[in-house]
């Protein structure tokens, strides 16, 4: 019995080893495809759009593929300055930044920082759920190193533009532009885009014009940084 015992486990084992590894060559597939082809949706938004349908079946995201140099260099500049300042010089992680979420986190006795860089956000709205589990970021690490081994860092940052969600149904900086300041996303200004930047975090609160007394320090530090933002 121990004996067939063990095998089945050998068996489990391997079976488990097989579908991870087949699960991932599917993921670098994807990836690959992503050098010269622009999806039309994300994971994040085919979740989405199915939540709504089920509510109401005509429901629609607000979302057109717009290519990296019909984007603002503001708006380039204002997302890497509010999300991902190093983004240029890491590989998809920002050591630095993680070690001190911990610290914050670990002060506050809970879950108050994250250090995601526009790779790991990329990585989980392009192909993964919104469930938060260990599994998921793992996956997430995976993908994240997929896209920085593959890709350059400005087909990482247009696709990450293209995908981000900026208000409610609205995803990308097409959809952003027009349903925030009705200005295509070429001609966004330096304040447009810091506040598309600093909205970022919780997209779905502002809707068009809206402002806090936080948001509005958002954005002002968001301008202040944005000269020194390296863009590719």
């Amino acid at each position: 019995m121990r004996r067939i015992a063990l095998k089945l486990l050998g068996f489990a084992a391997g079976l488990a080893a097989f579908i991870f590894l087949a699960l991932q060559a599917w993921f670098y597939a994807q990836v690959l495809w992503l050098r010269n082809h622009d999806p039309a949706q994300s994971a994040f938004m085919q979740e989405q759009l199915a939540e709504l349908r089920a509510q109401d079946p005509k429901a629609r995201l607000q979302h057109r593929w717009v290519p990296y140099a019909q984007i603002s260099a503001n708006l380039k500049r204002a997302v890497v300055a509010a999300e991902d300042a190093k983004f240029l010089d890491h590989q998809g992680f920002d050591w630095e930044a993680i070690q001190k979420a911990i610290e914050k986190n670990e002060r506050e006795g809970k879950v108050v920082s994250g250090a995601s860089t526009i790779s790991q956000q990329l990585a989980k709205n392009l192909f993964l759920s919104g469930e938060r589990t260990w599994a998921r970021k793992g996956e997430e690490a995976l993908i994240t190193w997929m896209l920085e081994k593959t890709l350059s860092k400005r087909r990482i940052l247009e696709l990450y533009l293209n995908f981000a969600q900026w208000g409610e149904r609205i995803f990308g900086a097409e959809a952003a532009a027009r349903h925030h300041f009705g200005v295509s996303p070429a001609a966004l200004t330096p304040e447009q885009s810091a506040w598309l930047a600093a909205i970022l975090p919780s997209p779905t609160r502002y809707d068009r014009g809206y402002t806090t007394r936080y948001l509005a320090g958002r954005v002002h530090t968001i301008l202040a940084r944005m000269p020194a933002a390296q863009i590719p």
